[in-house]
C-alpha cells in the first residue's frame, strides 16, 4: 500500500489499519473505536481517570507512560531528539517524526468529514470534534469542557496561575511550551511559515493558517449559540464571553478581569508605564 517496513508483524499489522480504516477496538462505555489495543487502553483511561504513571521528582502523575517520560525532560531539560535537516531537538522521539513532516510536507491522516489533512493522528481526532461537539475532558476546578486532554492541562494554570514556560533571554513566563517557542521567535525573527499564495511570512503555523482562510474564505469555526461563524478557532472562543460574560483573565494587581489576554496584557500597562510602541 505505501511500502513502508516495520520490524513486527504485529506493527505492520497495526499500520495497514491507516489504510483500510479498521478499527476493531472499541470502548464499552462510549463506544468510540481504534486500530490499536493500546490506544483503547489509553483511551478508557480518560473514563476511570486512572494515571498509573508517577513522576518521581515532583509526584505529578499521569495516564500514560511516554507522558510521564516527556514530563521528566523538564525536570532535566534534556531533549535527546534531534532533526538533521534544521537542528531542533525534542524530548521525545514520536515529536522529531512529527516534525519532520513539516519539512517533507506529509499529512497522513485525513477527516473523512471534510477531508483536512494532519500531520498527527491527534491532530486529527482532536479536529474530528469540531464536527461531532465531543467534548471528553473536564476541569475539576470550573467544569469546563474541552475537546483536547492537553486543553484541560493548560485551562488549569489559569486557576493556579502557573508558568512553567520560561524564555532564557528575557525571562518571560508562559502557560504552554508553544508560546514559549513562539515567542522566542520574536527575539530571534525566525517566521519558519509561509503562505504559497502571497508569500506572507508568519511565527506561528496557526497564524498561516488563519491567513490563508483570507484567501479562500473559509469560516469553519462556529458559535453554538448564535451561528456566527469565525475562520479562527480562538475567535470563537473569545465571541462566546459576549454570550456567557466569562472574564478568565484577572490582573494580579488590581484584580480587574477581562475576556482577552490581548486586554488584561494592554491593561497592565496602566500599572508599569510600558509604552512599547515607539
Amino acid at each position: 500500500m505505501c511500502s513502508k517496513s516495520f520490524a513486527k508483524s504485529t506493527n505492520l499489522t497495526d499500520h495497514k489499519r491507516i489504510h483500510t480504516g479498521e478499527k476493531p477496538y472499541h470502548c464499552d462505555i462510549c463506544g468510540k473505536s481504534f486500530n490499536q489495543n493500546n490506544q483503547l487502553i489509553k483511551h478508557i483511561r480518560i473514563h476511570t481517570g486512572e494515571k498509573p504513571y508517577h513522576c518521581d521528582a515532583c509526584d505529578k502523575s499521569f495516564s500514560r507512560n511516554d507522558e510521564l517520560t516527556a514530563h521528566k525532560h523538564v525536570h532535566t531539560g534534556e531533549k535527546p531528539y534531534r532533526c538533521d535537516i534544521c537542528g531542533k531537538s525534542y524530548t521525545l522521539n514520536n515529536a522529531l517524526t512529527v516534525h519532520k513532516r513539516i519539512h517533507t510536507g506529509e499529512k497522513r491522516f485525513i477527516c473523512d468529514i471534510c477531508g483536512q489533512a494532519f500531520i498527527r493522528n491527534s491532530s486529527l481526532e482532536g479536529h474530528k470534534r469540531i464536527h461531532t461537539g465531543e467534548k471528553l475532558y473536564h476541569c475539576d476546578i470550573c467544569g469546563k469542557a474541552f475537546t483536547h486532554s492537553p486543553a484541560v492541562t493548560v485551562h488549569k494554570r489559569i486557576h493556579t496561575r502557573e508558568k512553567p514556560y520560561h524564555c532564557d533571554i528575557c525571562g518571560k513566563s508562559f502557560l504552554q511550551s508553544g508560546c514559549l517557542r513562539d515567542h522566542k521567535r520574536i527575539h530571534t525573527g525566525e517566521k519558519p511559515y509561509h503562505c504559497d499564495v502571497c508569500g506572507k511570512s508568519f511565527i506561528q503555523s496557526n497564524d498561516l493558517k488563519g491567513h490563508v482562510r483570507i484567501h479562500t474564505g473559509e469560516k469553519p469555526y462556529h458559535c453554538d449559540i448564535c451561528g456566527k461563524s469565525f475562520s479562527q478557532r480562538a475567535a470563537v472562543t473569545v465571541h462566546k464571553r459576549v454570550h456567557t460574560r466569562e472574564t478568565p483573565y484577572h490582573c494580579d494587581i488590581c484584580g480587574k478581569s477581562f475576556s482577552q489576554l490581548t486586554a488584561i496584557t494592554v491593561h497592565k500597562r496602566v500599572h508599569t508605564r510600558e509604552k512599547p510602541f515607539h
